[in-house]
């Protein structure tokens, strides 16, 4: 249902070795996650500017563990990850490979033993992300999807909901950290959508939320004030299982902005209609 530009074009070859590298990152982060499940002091926990932007030496940890895999068989490739930014190579083609990484995404609900939360890995292949890999180590599901190659659930094929209607529709969304320093909250979306769907969420990992889209347990997503390491594999995913990825309005996605609407693509108009409307009201406008 997206349409995307290249979207029914044959895969490339490395796609699947690029796939099976960021499946391994992603593993091998999961289980140091695992590993320091339960044991953080919580006096080690530190906020990195924002209240609620939080970091542990379990994201550290999970980040050198994902970083050592893609450097070991990708040297040439750009990195950006949460926790320790963005590292370019000399290469040529490191401009053109681009590897967005969160070594736990959903770190305040991590911190207080909250099961939802992720390992998301991407690779964004001349400014679109192409290969994605969302692991939730608690639930011991392994999301992944490459484009043109499809999307899978512990390597069963995904696809996402049919529902129909908002009214039918569970959707999800989030709170960005700005959110006390802002009008655009999304508080005002978040209850105009409450009042016309059958619920939504607020799961606390932006990937994990994109992947639950991606295999029909959600039908829509909202949300804005994001990061490309937040967002580029569950793109990704949503849309190698049949959903699509837009802007706010429809327009075509872009990354850096930070702001996403995805849905299994029945629901794309109605919904960006709705948050058009809740976005007048903030506004003060008709």
């Amino acid at each position: 249902m997206d349409s995307t530009p290249d979207q029914h074009a044959l895969p490339d070859p490395d796609l699947q070795r690029f796939l099976d590298i960021a499946t391994e990152a992603a593993l091998a982060g999961g289980a140091v996650l695992q590993a320091h499940w339960g044991t953080l002091d919580r006096h080690t926990i530190e906020e990195k500017g924002r209240p609620g932007d939080l970091v542990t030496v379990a994201d550290r940890a999970s980040e050198a563990a994902v970083l050592a895999v893609i450097q070991r068989h990708l040297p040439h490739h750009s990195i950006l990850a949460e926790e320790s930014g963005f590292q370019a190579t000399t290469t040529a083609t490191a401009i053109d490979y681009l590897w967005a990484i969160d070594p736990l995404d959903g770190t305040t609900n991590y911190a207080h033993q909250y099961p939802f939360y992720g390992v998301s890995i991407a690779l964004v292949i001349q400014g679109v992300p192409q290969v994605g890999v969302i692991y939730v180590p608690f639930f011991q599901e392994l999301f992944r999807a490459a484009q043109g190659l499809g999307a899978t659930l512990n390597r069963q094929r995904i696809q996402v909901s049919s529902t129909a209607t908002l009214e039918q529709s569970l959707l999800v969304t989030g709170f960005a950290y700005d959110r006390r320093e802002t009008t655009d909250n999304n508080y005002r979306e978040f209850c105009h959508l409450t009042h016309l769907t059958q619920g939504v969420r607020r799961g606390g990992s932006a990937s994990v939320d994109l992947a639950y889209v991606a295999c029909g347990r959600l039908d829509g997503y909202w949300e804005r004030g994001l990061s490309p390491w937040d967002l580029a594999a569950g793109v990704v995913l949503v849309r190698e299982a049949g959903g699509q990825v837009t802007a706010y309005d429809q327009s075509p996605f872009d990354l850096p902005s930070g702001r996403i609407l995805a849905t299994n693509g029945h629901l794309q108009g109605e919904l960006s209609a709705a948050l058009a409307q809740a976005q007048r009201h903030t506004l003060g406008l008709s």
